[in-house]
């Protein structure tokens, strides 16, 4: 650059100019030259080196370099690149001007700060692009750590804009902080609680990113799309999103379904009500036609029975045979108290199908065929009617 300020010289010597005109045209040539020198490396990251660095990333055989060097992280490294150009050059444009050099100085270490803090913080949020759909402890760990450190660099990048402004040395700042803590700790109130539900609510393995889950005070009902210090984003099955902060988690009650979600099948509990009036001693039409129905042997309805202990077998029995009911987890149908509407009893099983629609499905298809098939028995479901 100095050899480029020798040269200008010499050329506006050439051209016969002398004195203060020289002195300015210099200096405007020198900036133009040093806008063209940041202009050009800019143009260089942006159309060489990226690509570059693009090509070695994918030739590897892993994935994570192309995820942290992604191409939103190398643009926003880029665009520090021209601020140090500048940097460098601007003792040599404006030498004979201190107050303007010693304000543009002030502006690009700002501008170099600001630019550096946002590469760091493009490049920590990278590293979510490598989890999967739901994360582990470990990654929740390292999460809620990248949100702190990404909190403290921005404080301390603030603290140096501070110090560059009022022409201070930043460790000075730093110093006089212990005793504005108390302020600290009021301002980042909603950040230290977060992050200490954010530990509990992962140590505990009580929430992970995907999971399902149920937060009746704030009606939530969906899967786990983040999880940060302050706020915890569902999606709910309506396609809304409903934000709870950890601390809301953490203090109240909500219910995760990733249990069931794990397990081998996925509970029904369902209750019809059957008229009392109905419920009788089997006699032999009953019992004839149950044989012929095949649902029961001779052998079987030999002595007194009851259709409603029949039918609650007969259930019990094919349930257990349906391909959609997990005949290895609990299959019951039991009888409630009885009630003015009826004598409640409940079928009690697990289906194989935990997605959502086909386990709605088959459900309704089993209770369905329980309905249906109870008028065999001489049963009939309570069915209240306005003017009884």
């Amino acid at each position: 650059m100095n050899k480029i300020a020798v040269w200008v010289e010499q050329g506006l010597t050439w051209l016969g100019m002398s004195g203060s005109i020289m002195s300015i045209v210099s200096h405007i040539i020198m900036v133009l030259v040093a806008i063209i020198a940041a202009w050009l490396s800019y143009s260089i990251c942006r159309s060489i080196i990226i690509p570059i660095v693009r090509r070695l990333t994918m030739k590897t055989e892993v994935s994570w370099d192309e995820i942290l060097l992604n191409e939103d992280v190398l643009k926003s490294a880029c665009q520090i690149v021209p601020a140090v150009v500048i940097w460098d050059v601007l003792p040599m444009v404006f030498d004979e001007f201190p107050f303007v050099q010693m304000l543009l100085e002030r502006a690009t270490a700002i501008y170099i700060t600001v630019m550096a803090t946002r590469t760091a913080i493009v490049f920590i949020n990278s590293f979510k692009d490598l989890e999967g759909e739901r994360r582990t402890s470990t990654q929740q760990y390292f999460h809620s750590f990248c949100g702190v450190l990404k909190i403290v660099m921005m404080f301390i990048a603030a603290i140096i804009v501070i110090a560059i402004v009022i022409n201070k040395n930043p460790m000075t700042l730093f110093a006089g902080l212990g005793a504005t803590s108390a302020i600290l700790m009021l301002v980042f109130k909603d950040t230290i609680e977060g992050l200490v539900a954010g530990i509990r609510l992962t140590s505990n393995e009580m929430l992970h990113k995907g999971d399902w889950i149920t937060v009746a005070s704030a009606d939530a009902d969906g899967i786990v799309e983040e999880m940060s210090l302050t706020t915890v984003k569902i999606r709910n099955f309506n396609n809304t999103i409903s934000s709870v902060s950890p601390q809301t988690l953490v203090s109240g009650s909500f219910k995760n379904w990733i249990g069931m979600q794990e397990s081998d099948g996925r509970r029904v509990s369902r209750r019809v009500f059957f008229d009392y009036r109905n419920i009788r001693m089997v006699d032999d039409e009953l019992k004839q036609h149950l044989i012929a129905k095949k649902y029961f042997t001779k052998g079987e309805l030999e002595g007194e029975h009851i259709n409603l202990t029949l039918y609650r077998a007969y259930v019990d029995k094919a349930l257990s045979l349906r391909p959609e009911v997990n005949n290895e987890m609990l299959i019951m149908v039991r009888e409630f108290e009885p009630t003015p509407s009826g004598l409640p009893v409940e079928f009690y099983f697990f289906l194989k199908s935990k997605e959502w629609k086909t386990y709605e499905m088959q459900a309704a298809e089993i209770m369905e065929w329980v309905i249906a098939i109870a008028p065999e028995f001489n049963l009939k479901v309570y069915q209240h009617l306005i003017g009884e």
